[in-house]
């Protein structure tokens, strides 16, 4: 009988379906770090992992260890050589959050237009003149450039489209793969030339051995523009974004992501109020969370009935 630790608090729907599966067992620790779940990892044959670390000490301490199944679909925090030298395989939530995520890049691309923060601000401490200063502006006709035209990079463009902005993508992968959808929004062929282009600046894509946004690529943004990070702490260099607002080359920033997380209270984006900070929630909505939980848990009985999909699984070569 496969027994199942579950790390991180999960929405009641997937405890339901592991309470309702009676072929298994599971414990479930709530605490989201990754020393709350290693005591446990040694009688686990699957483990279920919100975002917090999986090393290659604690995979090491998890000898039946067979899958693991992640609560949602980034997976930069689990060391995955260590798992492939196992034949561990490691599976993904799939498609559970992606209208979450656009949908909150999409309300901090507003915000930043808006000035919310400094709105509500002004209103707070009696500042009611600061209406006067005229900082708000419009989005429609604005030329939006979204880094990465994955699942929600496309839904993110179907809602600017929706505000009349102007919208190109910069996704080489896609480009080179010959798969850019039909009828979808133009590409941009360089990063370069869509950020000399962009008015307004969505990432969305997955973080890589270096950020996709440097110093460098900062220099090519227009004066003025706005960045909106949704995707990874680190695909943007936070040291280079600050320089870039202190000096007005952004005008704003929205940030739901950070390298470290959570971040340091001596981040000097902390202090900027043209910034807008989120705690990593755009893909945690109340509808989000629950399908999170119910695809990762399903994802590992699945895998033992062998019927996993093998579109979930991140390491394919090892799919039972």
């Amino acid at each position: 009988m496969p027994h199942i630790l579950v790390a991180g608090h999960l929405h009641p729907a997937g405890i339901a379906l592991l309470d309702n599966s009676p072929d298994i067992t599971y414990d479930y620790i709530e605490d989201i770090s990754e020393s709350s779940y290693v005591p446990f990892v040694a009688d686990a044959d699957a483990l279920i992992l919100r975002t917090q670390p999986l090393s290659a000490t604690t995979v090491a301490r998890a000898p039946k260890l067979k899958i693991v199944s992640r609560h949602g679909v980034g997976y930069d925090a689990i060391d995955l050589p260590a798992l492939d030298a196992r034949d561990i395989t490691l599976c993904i939530a799939g498609d559970v959050n992606s209208v979450s995520v656009a949908e909150h890049a999409m309300m901090l691309i507003l915000a930043c237009a808006k000035y919310l923060v400094q709105a509500d601000k002004a209103v707070r401490n009696g500042q009611w003149e600061w209406r006067n200063r005229l900082m708000a502006s419009e989005v429609r006709g604005r030329r939006l450039l979204i880094l990465g035209y994955g699942r929600t990079g496309r839904h993110l463009a179907t809602m600017a489209a929706g505000f009349g902005m102007d919208i190109r993508a910069y996704d080489p992968y896609l480009a080179a793969q010959g798969k850019w959808p039909s009828g979808a929004v133009s590409n941009v062929e360089t990063l370069h030339a869509g950020l000399e282009w962009a008015d307004i600046i969505s990432v969305n894509v997955p973080k890589a051995d270096r950020p996709l946004l440097g110093a460098a690529e900062l220099q090519h943004v227009k004066t003025g523009a706005i960045l909106v990070n949704t995707a990874r702490g680190g695909v943007v260099d936070e040291v280079a974004l600050a320089e870039a607002l202190s000096s007005g080359r952004i005008a704003a920033a929205g940030l739901d992501v950070f390298d470290p997380e959570p971040p340091s209270t001596h981040n000097l984006l902390m202090d900027m109020d043209q910034v807008i900070l989120t705690p990593h929630i755009a893909g945690l909505t109340v509808q989000a969370a629950e399908r999170m939980a119910v695809y990762s848990v399903k994802n590992v009985l699945d895998f033992f009935a062998g019927a996993l999909d093998p579109a979930l699984v991140v390491n394919r070569e090892f799919v039972k």
